[in-house]
């Protein structure tokens, strides 16, 4: 038998070319590769490998990005259970069609963020072991390139290029959890937010249940990231005004009572309507139920005084800057039938 040798009376067709280079060896034996064939396309200087432990890589020399991808979720997606030859149909079935290939296994890490297409990150073919995601329950150890990541609970995947890939703050945070450089932390989060791959606040709740915010790299990157995500949210909030002719409002202010406490910063506001609004770009932290305190106590009192507060967060000012821009007129064709708001003192913040 050549590595030429067609492998069995099931079709390949239906695979596709990743899938056909790199294989389990129980699929082989699917497809009627004896064991005694498969070690000896397999032995050294063959036209076979072993990629992983059985997983084959079905030609000589090095596995490609794709090929190297592919072999993980191979191995991660195998049964615990020792393989079994299953019965080998004539075609494809309609079930095989939406099985997913891969199933409860995903990418993550810095793999996962260099299929996304992240600049801050190595290229493919320069790491040297990929993160997989499994379900806890999965009695799985890492091997060779394959580092096996264990969750509770798996997130729903994205799939890129073809393959099942952790959404950007899980994969952010399983990447951090191995990188010790504060540089290169704050790169990947700064790109993250940037690149409109995600919020802030999504990538603080993940670094939050990995407990990496007690890391004084990962800390320094984290402020960073809040400072540009705020930033961010603040020019599209400029944009929502503007594209949508709203009223120009008066911009980062503070409102005092005459001669009395401070009531808190807003982002926007207009005073003869005596509407505001603030962004929420609060991040999920330790401190958040206090902090969402001083959100609520600072909203009653400054409607107790006839002030009409609008909360926007940055990811409905990203996806949906048309309805958020209605709710803000409204509030302000609202006013008219309201009674006066209390005189406040307007400071630049």
């Amino acid at each position: 038998m050549t590595h030429n040798t067609p492998l069995s009376p099931r079709p390949l067709r239906h695979l596709s070319q990743a899938h056909r280079r790199v294989m389990t060896a129980g699929r082989l034996r699917a497809h009627g590769v004896t064991a005694a064939e498969l070690n000896e396309q397999c032995r050294p200087g063959g036209p076979w490998q072993q990629l992983l432990p059985h997983v084959v890589l079905l030609h000589p020399g090095p596995p490609t990005g794709e090929e190297w991808l592919h072999g993980a979720l191979l191995y991660a997606a195998r049964e615990d259970a020792p393989e079994k030859t299953p019965a080998v149909p004539s075609q494809p079935t309609a079930e095989d069609a939406h099985r997913p290939a891969y199933p409860e296994v995903m990418i993550t890490g810095l793999a996962a963020l260099a299929l996304y297409g992240f600049s801050a990150t190595p290229p493919l073919t320069s790491l040297d072991h990929v993160q997989v995601l499994v379900p806890r329950k999965r009695r799985l150890r890492s091997a060779g390139y394959v580092r096996i990541l264990r969750t509770p609970a798996l997130p729903t995947p994205r799939t890129v290029t073809g393959l099942p890939v952790a959404p950007v703050p899980r994969a952010l945070a399983d990447a951090v959890t191995e990188l010790t450089d504060g540089q290169t932390v704050r790169r990947l989060l700064t790109e993250a937010v940037r690149g409109g791959h995600c919020e802030p606040a999504a990538v603080v709740r993940e670094l939050t249940q990995a407990k990496l915010l007690n890391l004084p790299h990962v800390i320094d990157a984290v402020d960073s990231l809040l400072a540009e995500g705020r930033s961010i949210a603040e020019d599209r909030l400029y944009r929502m005004v503007r594209d949508h002719a709203l009223p120009d409002p008066v911009w980062n202010v503070d409102l005092r009572l005459p001669g009395g406490p401070h009531l808190g910063g807003l982002d926007a506001y207009w005073p003869d309507q005596a509407v505001a609004v603030e962004l929420d770009t609060r991040a999920p932290r330790q401190d958040d139920d206090t902090l969402c305190s001083e959100y609520t106590r600072k909203r009653e009192h400054l409607e107790r005084l006839g002030i009409t507060v609008v909360y926007v967060t940055p990811r409905k000012l990203r996806e949906s800057p048309e309805q958020q821009a209605t709710v803000v007129r409204t509030a302000l064709m609202a006013s008219a039938d309201r009674d006066p708001a209390a005189y406040v003192v307007v400071l630049p913040r």
